[in-house]
């Protein structure tokens, strides 16, 4: 099984910004936890981070029969992109949504996620858990696409 990891806007800047919301681990952690994760559930993945809404479109539209699966943490363009929604759609590659903090208690404007229209399930406010339980979903099939 093949799984692409992507990683929205400034999730590089995890360890260094928002500490009190993101916590003090840095990016480079958060992708060693996704890979030892990974390789411990026999899974291969690939992690991408792009800070540009149009990459992330690019990279779920290249993941169509090549990927049995995507997690997707698109950050702030989880509340505005109805481009990566259709592109989610397009792609028909079954979607995990992940977000470090709970975005349905926090501002307003992150409660709506166009992503959750797509995804079949979504893990939000569980830190790096939340990436090892959506491969752990993805993975035992509870997709029902």
């Amino acid at each position: 099984m093949k799984i692409l990891v992507i990683n929205g806007p400034n999730l590089n800047m995890l360890g260094t910004r928002e500490k009190e919301i993101y916590g003090d681990e840095s990016y480079g952690e958060l992708v060693a936890f996704i890979k030892v994760t990974a390789k411990k559930e026999g899974v291969k993945v690939k992690v991408v981070q792009y800070n540009c809404e149009g990459k992330i479109v690019t990279a779920i539209q290249r993941a169509r029969g090549r990927y049995d699966g995507i997690i997707i943490n698109a950050g702030a363009y989880t509340h505005t992109s109805i481009a990566i929604l259709d592109a989610l759609r397009a792609a028909e590659v079954h979607a995990a949504e992940v977000h470090l903090s709970d975005i349905y208690s926090r501002e307003e404007y992150r409660r709506h996620s166009y992503i959750s229209e797509y995804a079949f399930a979504s893990f939000v406010g569980k830190g790096k858990e939340g990436y090892a339980e959506a491969l752990r979903a993805l993975k035992k099939g509870a997709v029902s696409r």
